[in-house]
């Protein structure tokens, strides 16, 4: 592991988990497994390899909290080397998807 795999790895745990389960109660435990047994960028990969948003970024989105979200913290300029250009896109679309998600829910849409 590189250093800046390590350092990948430990903001995934100290940010992602610890500071999202403080601030917003929402503590992923599936999601620490997953850093611990496949190290953070690989858990960052697996996480963007599946089809659809995850429960933990819908959450973050709804609690107004996606600056505790995986995908941010894949988007740091800090950590551009370790992923791919279509791994950031990836993130960023998903946080795109999520930040829509909110605000449909946020400004129901009125009648005609």
């Amino acid at each position: 592991m590189t250093d800046l795999e390590a350092r990948f790895e430990q903001e995934m745990v100290e940010k992602v988990y610890r500071a999202a389960g403080r601030e917003t109660g929402y503590w992923a435990g599936y999601f620490l497994r997953s850093v611990k047994r496949h190290g953070g960028s690989g858990t960052a990969r697996r996480l963007l390899q599946q089809r659809r948003m995850s429960r933990g970024l819908a959450k973050l989105a709804a609690l107004g909290r996606l600056d505790l979200a995986m995908e941010t913290l894949v988007l740091d300029p800090a950590y551009q080397p370790l992923f791919s250009e279509a791994e950031r896109a990836l993130a960023m679309q998903r946080l795109d998807q999520a930040r829509r998600l909110t605000r449909d829910v946020e400004q129901p849409s009125l009648p005609p």
